[in-house]
């Protein structure tokens, strides 16, 4: 029965990921959703910053600790092994959720364009998401997600640790889910003071914590490997002359 609940437990984490995603790409993007990074009552621009780096805080705080191997070996003393990176998931696509939601819109107007530029921007933005989510399985989707753990333990396996690859855009940068978060948040055919808060936030987030956080994780667990893909391999923008 335990294991059928972590099972359960599992893909209900693995959902709300979908969910959360998906909702991203109307957020970012003022596409479908009811509540969009443009929509909703403006409040005045102090009280709006504040609110909106607090929400980007709390994500990229529990983002960043709960990815730490650190965290991981004390957290598994407290929940079976197999729900670390399910629990990691869900909480990380809860707050994306909160931050949807309780976002505060700043409309002004930074550029704004038209047309074949319009379009163009829009197919840009479109093809960043297509991107992160082709770079999960061009590893481990599953495992990445939580999904994987789940089902070992359910069926008597010993969970697996992840091997290194290098496949298709892991061959041109060693962090394409991340180049394909950056297109997606800067390719806005209109940005507001609001979406560009949005992208220098998250940009400046991920420029930090894959160079100071994960890199530094990486070397450690796989060792001269990694560090021969560093040198190799730029870290997140093709064709650039510094890999680190």
């Amino acid at each position: 029965m335990k294991k059928v609940l972590i099972l359960i437990y599992g893909i209900i984490a693995y959902l709300v990921f979908l969910v959360s995603f998906l909702y991203a790409i109307g957020f970012v993007g003022n596409l479908f959703v009811p509540k969009s990074i443009d929509s909703g009552a403006e409040a005045p621009i102090i009280h709006s910053v504040l609110i909106n780096l607090a929400l980007l805080s709390l994500f990229a705080i529990q983002h960043s600790i709960m990815a730490r191997p650190v965290f991981k070996v004390w957290f598994t003393k407290f929940i079976n092994p197999a729900m670390e990176r399910s629990t990691y998931v869900l909480l990380s696509s809860l707050i994306l959720l909160l931050l949807y939601w309780k976002w505060q819109p700043m409309t002004t107007i930074v550029w704004e364009t038209e047309a074949i530029a319009s379009t163009t921007l829009m197919a840009v933005f479109f093809s960043g998401w297509f991107i992160v989510f082709l770079s999960t399985l061009m590893i481990s989707h599953f495992e990445l997600f939580g999904l994987t753990q789940i089902y070992q333990n359910f069926k008597n396996q010993s969970l697996t640790t992840p091997k290194f690859q290098v496949n298709w855009f892991y061959k041109l940068v060693r962090h394409p889910i991340m180049l394909g978060f950056i297109i997606a948040f800067w390719a806005a055919p209109t940005m507001t003071i609001g979406r560009l808060l949005f992208a220098v936030v998250t940009t400046a987030y991920i420029l930090v914590a894959v160079k100071f956080l994960e890199e530094k994780d990486l070397k450690k667990i796989i060792g001269k490997d990694y560090e021969a893909y560093q040198k190799r391999v730029p870290m997140i923008f093709p064709f650039t002359k510094f890999k680190k």
